[in-house]
C-alpha cells in the first residue's frame, strides 16, 4: 500500500512539474532531469514492490551497461573489421555471468540443488567448467589474430575484459547485498539518487565554485549540500525501513514452497536501542538519550562514503567521457544519457556496501552451513556429525541427558 501511494505521489509531482516548467526555457533541462528522475524512482517502487525478482532488473542493467561501454570502444577503434570482436566480447560476458551465477546458486539455493541430480553435478564441478568456457573464448580470440591489426585486437581484448571486471563483478556484488536483506540493497542505491538529486538542486541554485575540472558543472556548494542533504535522507529511509521484516530480513529460498522469502527474527541492528549522548552534547540539546535503530548509524556512515567518495564514480566516468570526447555513454534516457550514467555511482557504493557487510555485520550463518552440509556426501556429512558430536562432548555441552532428549 505504502509503495503504490510512493507511486502516486511521484506520478502527481512529475505532471505538476510539467504543468510548472514546460514553458520556461530557462528550466527546459532542469523539467527534463526532474520528470524523467521522478519517473524512474516510481519504477524503482515498482521493483521494490515485486520483491526478489529484482534479480532480472539487476541483470537486464548490467546487459545494457556491457553494451553501452562495448559500443564505444567498438566505434572509437574503428574495430568494424576486427574478426569476431563482438561475439567474443559477448561470448566472454555469458561466461563470466555463468561463474557468478552459479556460485549464487550453490551458496543460496542448497537446497533446491540437493534435489536435482543435474545441478548437484554442475554445481560440483562449477570452477571447472567455467574455465573451460573462458579458456575456449581464449583460444577462439587467439585463432582470430591477424597481422595487420594484432595491436588493436589486444586493445579490444584488454578493453572487453576491465568493462566485465567492472560491469559484472559489481552486479553481482549487488545481488549479494541483496540477499543480505532488501534494505542492503534499496538504502545504498536510494541515498545514491538522493545524493545526485541534492547536489543538483544545491548546484542549481547556489552554486558559484567549480569543484574538480573533469566535471565544470560541479560546484563546492552542490558538493557540500550533497553531504548534508543525503545525511538526512539516508538517516531517514534506514528509520522507515528497519521496521518491516520484510527489508531487513535476509532473502531465502524456501524449498517447500519453492519461493523466496523474507522471514526472521530481525538482528539486532533491527531493534530499537536506546542511546546516551556525550555530557557535551547533553547541553546542548538539553536531553540525555535518543531511540534509535543501530542500522540508522551503520546508514550515516554508507551515507557519508555515497556524498563524499561515491561521486569519485561520477568523475571517474566523466573522465572517461573526455577521454574519448562523448558527452554520454548512450542516448537511452533523455537529458540523462546512457544507462551507464546513472549508474557509474551505483557500482561503487555497491562495491563499498559488499565490503562493510562484511568486515562488520555479517557473521556465521547457519542456514547457509547447513545447505552446504546437505551438499556433502553422506560419508562426509556423518564425518562432521561424529567431529560435532565429540566436540560438543568435550566442551561439556552434549551430555548423556542430551542424547536421550
Amino acid at each position: 500500500m505504502c509503495i503504490c501511494l510512493l507511486m502516486c505521489i511521484c506520478v502527481y509531482l512529475s505532471v505538476l512539474m510539467c504543468i510548472c516548467l514546460c514553458c520556461v526555457s530557462r528550466w527546459k533541462n532542469w523539467w527534463i532531469r526532474g520528470v524523467l528522475s521522478l519517473a524512474m524512482i516510481s519504477g524503482f517502487f515498482m521493483v521494490i514492490y515485486l520483491g526478489p525478482i529484482m534479480l532480472i532488473l539487476v541483470m537486464t542493467i548490467q546487459i545494457k551497461c556491457f553494451q553501452e561501454i562495448i559500443d564505444i570502444g567498438y566505434r572509437v577503434y574503428h574495430s568494424y573489421e576486427l574478426p569476431w570482436f563482438r561475439t567474443l566480447s559477448w561470448y566472454f560476458l555469458i561466461c563470466v555471468n555463468y561463474f557468478f551465477y552459479g556460485e549464487t546458486l550453490a551458496e543460496y539455493f542448497g537446497a533446491l540443488v540437493q534435489r536435482e541430480d543435474s545441478l548437484q553435478f554442475l554445481v560440483r564441478y562449477h570452477r571447472f567448467i567455467s574455465f573451460t568456457l573462458y579458456l575456449a573464448g581464449f583460444c577462439m580470440f587467439v585463432l582470430s589474430l591477424v597481422k595487420k591489426h594484432y595491436r588493436l585486437q589486444f586493445y579490444m581484448f584488454a578493453w572487453t575484459h576491465v568493462t566485465l571486471l567492472i560491469v559484472v563483478t559489481q552486479s553481482h556484488l549487488v545481488i549479494q547485498n541483496l540477499f543480505e536483506g532488501m534494505i542492503w540493497f534499496i538504502v545504498p542505491i536510494s541515498i545514491v539518487i538522493c545524493n545526485d538529486i541534492m547536489a543538483y538542486l544545491f548546484g542549481f541554485f547556489f552554486g558559484r565554485t567549480p569543484l574538480i575540472k573533469l566535471s565544470p558543472k560541479k560546484t563546492w556548494e552542490g558538493f557540500i549540500g550533497g553531504f548534508f542533504g543525503t545525511l538526512v535522507c539516508g538517516f531517514v529511509l534506514a528509520y522507515l525501513l528497519a521496521q518491516f521484516q520484510y527489508f531487513v530480513c535476509p532473502v531465502e529460498y524456501n524449498s517447500e514452497t519453492n519461493r523466496f522469502t523474507a522471514d526472521c527474527e530481525p538482528s539486532d541492528i533491527f531493534v530499537m536501542q536506546q542511546y546516551t549522548f556525550p555530557f557535551a552534547v547533553q547541553n546542548i540539546l538539553t536531553w540525555k538519550t535518543v531511540n534509535l535503530y543501530p542500522y540508522q548509524i551503520h546508514s550515516v556512515v554508507l551515507s557519508t562514503f555515497a556524498s563524499l567518495i561515491g561521486p569519485f564514480g561520477g568523475f571517474f566516468a566523466s573522465g572517461f567521457k573526455r577521454a574519448f570526447q562523448i558527452k554520454d555513454f548512450a542516448d537511452t534516457i533523455p537529458g540523462h544519457g546512457g544507462i551507464m550514467d546513472r549508474f557509474d555511482c551505483q557500482y561503487l557504493m555497491a562495491t563499498f556496501t559488499h565490503v562493510y557487510i562484511a568486515s562488520f555485520i555479517r557473521g556465521p550463518n547457519p542456514s547457509k552451513v547447513l545447505q552446504q552440509l546437505l551438499v556433502l556426501q553422506p560419508e562426509q556429512q556423518l564425518s562432521i556429525f561424529n567431529a560435532m558430536r565429540d566436540r560438543l562432548r568435550d566442551r561439556g555441552i552434549l551430555t548423556c541427558t542430551n542424547k536421550l532428549q
